[in-house]
């Protein structure tokens, strides 16, 4: 899958945030608008 750049629209998905919690973009959008930011770790190779 080619990198997103600004503007485009993400692919749903889910991440765990809890032992019986998650996190879905689709139902995050459902409830109104969402900013994604990815972050790379200090000291990290990328």
């Amino acid at each position: 899958m080619p990198a997103l750049g600004p503007g485009d629209t993400a692919p749903d998905f889910t991440l765990p945030i809890g032992p019986k919690e998650s996190f879905t973009l689709s139902a995050a959008l459902a409830r109104g608008p969402v900013v994604l930011l990815t972050y790379v770790f200090d000291f990290s190779p990328g």
